[in-house]
């Protein structure tokens, strides 16, 4: 029953067949991150880009002259295995989120959703609705609400937990993963007591001197501790729905941040049926996982490109909605805290240094400007140890010190960035840090500036996978309804050019795959999508509505809209 549900979804990939997609508004990009324009496609035999015609395609000619007594006649120029007419449609690289979490979001598709609920009493409506209709089941987890989106000004309880389900244990990650909501029976079961300590790197929210309900950071692990993890069939069909939902969108290749090895084993067991269409660009959840699944060295890329474990993922604090960012100076909103270190600067060092000796990529989750800060200072001491192209990764890089923005680029450090972050964040920011410290928040343009390798993602499941949202956002930095009116901090903005650069070139080129895919440079994958307008000279408003006609991957088509 499970395996014949997990199939029902898949989709195998069908055989490599060379081809030619002609009639297109073809744009691309060239190895120095310039556009392309063409008008035809060819696809070679592996599935690779074989060349980009500048104009429609033209059957080759066959006038052979008379071979010489004896000779054979030459062989007929060999006649592409298909054609399709792409009737002149815009034609782009497939696009690659540069952050993302592949099971969180297949997880969140099968499992309670609260980012859609826009005050408190909804989310407790939904959440004993959900009860109601997944009677029998010993816990109920989900994710996704948000205080500040609830206009709250505060943190949730566990007593207005209870109010919607009191009688089995509940447990619900915040949007952005680095905070908790459990009711009174989730933490009857995982123990906690007024007594209970929260341990380095975690906070737990108190109210007349007992737990709250809301575990921050590190903190959350009390809880978790006690959770049911999802079963293996759980997560096979979890990415299943979570690749179905990128390919409409146009995501065809994901760096997940963060696997474990019950993920990893996911992505085998989808690759083995033939099923797994979306490229997985894998770091590990920290050391444990990268040694587990990987062992001595990063992986070589399986499955014909669609899989490698190259990097592990660290992290250093917490983010901002939760105030779990680790800052220089005191919240705005919040005098006395500053955030939380996760690990020490000595543990910093010698895990990323325990990374590097292997030649694993080392990705370190990094939001506020002090632990920016810290882990410049820790790339800048490690780059006299580790020689060579590291591409040490700064996953957020939200508030930056400006003048820290200049010692990226020569410590061939990249900003991993999420547009849509500052469009949802731009109004809380401002209350959490006030306009004077804003000067190296969310800062794109200043990151290109300073000539810092800049790839965009969207750190889904916190955010939504779409990224022609994102595109929008680094263009305009203005949120879905238009505001701030111009931009928030406007002068951060950047170009079309820039903004697709990020979510393909730049993407790969994170992930060391820049060989591989992202830009349709002849020799590479042949990854790309057919949509529905000309986003090169659309407003960043009208890029927002972009719809996937067609998504293909390795030449061969895997999604196509209403299908």
């Amino acid at each position: 029953m499970y395996l014949a549900a997990v199939a029902a979804l898949a989709l195998p990939l069908p055989a490599y067949a060379s081809g030619v997609v002609d009639n297109v508004n073809g744009i691309a990009l060239d190895p120095s991150g310039k556009i392309v324009r063409f008008g035809a496609l060819l696809i070679d035999d592996d599935g690779k880009v074989e060349k980009l015609l500048p104009g429609r395609y033209q059957e080759p000619e066959y006038k052979p002259k008379k071979p010489k007594k004896g000779q054979p006649w030459p062989e007929r120029p060999k006649a592409p295995s298909f054609k399709l007419d792409g009737g002149g449609k815009t034609l782009i690289p497939g696009l690659i989120d540069a952050h993302g979490h592949v099971m969180g979001y297949g997880l969140s598709l099968i499992t309670l959703d609260l980012s859609d609920t826009r005050s408190l009493a909804e989310a407790q409506a939904k959440i004993r609705s959900y009860a109601q209709a997944n009677e029998g089941r010993k816990w109920i987890i989900g994710t996704g609400w948000n205080q500040e989106q609830w206009g709250l000004g505060r943190f949730p309880t566990a007593a207005e937990l209870d109010a919607a389900v009191g009688d089995i244990p509940v447990w619900l990650e915040r949007v952005d993963g680095h905070a908790g909501w459990a009711n009174s029976a989730a933490m009857r079961v995982a123990g906690i007591t007024a007594a209970t300590k929260a341990p380095m790197g975690g906070r737990i929210e108190m109210a007349g001197g007992k737990p709250a309900g809301v575990f921050v950071d590190k903190a959350m692990d009390l809880i978790q501790k006690v959770t049911p993890p999802p079963a293996p069939k759980d997560r096979d069909i979890a990415l299943e729905k979570a690749q179905r939902a990128l390919l409409a969108v146009g995501i065809t290749g994901m760096a997940d941040m963060g696997t474990s090895i019950d993920d990893w084993q996911a992505f085998r067991r989808s690759a083995d049926r033939g099923a797994l269409r979306v490229r997985i660009m894998s770091y590990a959840y920290g050391i444990d996982n990268m040694v587990l699944i990987a062992g001595p060295e990063p992986t070589p890329w399986l499955y014909d490109d669609h899989l490698r474990m190259g990097g592990v993922k660290l992290l250093l604090d917490g983010a901002l909605g939760s105030r779990g960012a680790w800052l220089r100076a005191d919240y705005a909103d919040a005098p006395g805290q500053r955030g939380l270190p996760m690990i020490s600067d000595t543990q910093l060092r010698n895990t990323m240094s325990r990374a590097a000796m292997d030649n694993f990529q080392v990705a370190v989750h990094a939001i506020g400007d002090a632990a920016n800060h810290e882990v410049l200072n820790a790339i800048e001491e490690l780059n006299d140890t580790y020689k060579g192209d590291r591409r040490w990764r700064v996953e957020h890089a939200q508030i930056v010190t400006p003048s820290d923005l200049p010692r990226f680029g020569p410590l061939g450090a990249i900003a991993s960035m999420q547009p849509v972050h500052e469009a949802s964040d731009w109004r809380m920011a401002t209350a959490r840090l006030g306009e004077a410290r804003l000067n190296g928040a969310y800062a794109w343009k200043a990151m290109l500036d300073n000539k810092v390798p800049l790839a965009f993602g969207s750190d889904v499941p916190v955010e939504s996978p779409n990224p022609f949202a994102g595109i929008a956002v680094a263009m305009s930095r203005e949120d879905a309804n238009g505001e701030p009116a111009g931009g928030w901090m406007p002068e951060q903005r950047v170009s079309f050019d820039a903004a697709l650069d990020g979510f393909t070139r730049q993407a790969a080129y994170a992930g060391f795959a820049e060989k591989k895919f992202g830009s349709l440079v002849p020799g590479q994958r042949a990854d790309f999508l057919l949509i529905d307008r000309d986003i090169s000279t659309a407003r960043p408003a009208d890029i927002r509505q972009t719809q996937v006609l067609e998504t293909w991957i390795g030449g061969k088509r895997v999604y196509v809209k209403g299908q």
